[in-house]
C-alpha cells in the first residue's frame, strides 16, 4: 500500500467499530499515526491494538463528541503524545429510526448533539490546532503554499434527501455538508482542506439496528429493510467498510490537496443527483 500519509498524525472519531475503524486501520496502513477517539474505552483500545499491529503509533482516547470539553482534552492529549496532528476525521455517529410524530425533544438532542455539535466542534478544536502549527511566515504574508491539514467530515445518503422515519438523523447529516462547505471557506486561507463523504448501505453494527427498526415499522421480518435498500443500488451490492475507507484516505492525501468542500457520495450510485 502507498505510504501517502507516512509519519502523519491522524485523529479518526468513532474509529472503535464499523466505518470508522475501517477507516482508522486504512490510514494506519498508509504510514499514519492513529489517535484512536471512541465512546467505548475497550473499543478504542482494541483498534489501537490493530493500528500497533502495522507497525504505527496509536493513542486510545474514550471521547463523547456531544460534549466539547472532552473534544478538547482530546486535542490536548494528541498533541501532547504525538506534537502535532494533521487529519481528522469525523466519522463518529448515531441513528435513530422512528416515525416522525413520535420525534421527542430527547430523540433530537441526543442526535443532533453527537452527529452535527460533535462534529463542528472537532473541526473547531483541530482546525485551531493545525493554524498553530503553520509557520509564522507563511501565517505572515496570508497564503499557503501547500495543505496545512485535512478534515473529512461524514454526512450520509440520508444528507441528500429527506427521510420520515429517520428525521433527526437526516436532518444531522444534511446540515454536516453545510457545516463542511462553511468549514472550508473559514479555513481556506490556510490551505486546509474540509471535505466530507455520504455513505450508502453499509452493513455495520448501526445499520444492523436500523435494519431492525426501519423492518418493526414496516412489519416485515429482520433483513428485509437491509434487502430493500441493496436492491436499490445500481451496482447491486452492499458497500463494505472498506469501500468508504478508501475514499476517506483519498481526501486525506495529497492527491486530495486541490479539492475543498466537497461531499462524496460512497454508495454504489445509489444517490446521483
Amino acid at each position: 500500500m502507498d505510504q501517502r500519509l507516512s509519519g502523519q498524525v491522524a485523529i479518526v472519531t468513532g474509529a472503535g467499530q464499523g466505518i470508522g475503524k475501517a477507516v482508522a486501520l486504512r490510514l494506519a496502513g498508509e504510514g499514519a499515526n492513529i489517535v484512536v477517539a471512541e465512546i467505548r474505552r475497550e473499543t478504542a483500545e482494541g483498534t489501537a491494538r490493530q493500528v500497533q499491529s502495522l507497525g504505527h503509533r496509536a493513542l486510545a482516547h474514550p471521547l463523547d463528541v456531544a460534549q466539547p470539553a472532552e473534544i478538547q482534552s482530546l486535542v490536548d492529549h494528541a498533541v501532547a503524545q504525538f506534537g502535532r496532528i494533521d487529519v481528522l476525521v469525523n466519522a463518529a455517529g448515531i441513528a435513530q429510526t422512528q416515525s416522525f410524530l413520535e420525534l421527542t425533544e430527547e430523540d433530537w438532542d441526543r442526535v443532533v448533539d453527537t452527529n452535527l455539535k460533535g462534529t463542528v466542534f472537532c473541526m473547531q478544536a483541530v482546525g485551531r490546532q493545525l493554524i498553530r502549527q503553520i509557520p509564522p511566515e507563511v501565517v505572515a504574508r496570508g497564503r499557503a503554499d501547500h495543505s496545512y491539514g485535512k478534515i473529512v467530515n461524514f454526512s450520509s445518503i440520508s444528507g441528500r434527501r429527506g427521510r420520515s422515519v429517520q428525521m433527526a438523523y437526516a436532518a444531522s447529516k444534511a446540515a454536516i455538508i453545510s457545516a463542511t462547505q462553511s468549514a472550508a471557506l473559514a479555513f481556506s486561507p490556510y490551505n486546509i482542506n474540509v471535505n466530507a463523504v455520504c455513505p450508502g448501505v453499509v452493513p455495520t453494527p448501526m445499520w444492523e439496528q436500523i435494519d431492525r427498526d426501519r423492518s418493526r415499522l414496516m412489519g416485515a421480518q429482520p433483513g428485509e429493510a437491509l434487502k430493500a435498500f441493496i436492491e436499490k443500488v445500481p451496482l447491486l451490492r452492499a458497500g463494505t467498510p472498506e469501500d468508504v475507507a478508501g475514499a476517506v484516505a483519498f481526501l486525506c492525501s495529497p492527491d486530495a490537496d486541490y479539492i475543498t468542500g466537497q461531499t462524496l457520495n460512497v454508495d454504489g450510485g445509489f444517490e446521483m443527483d
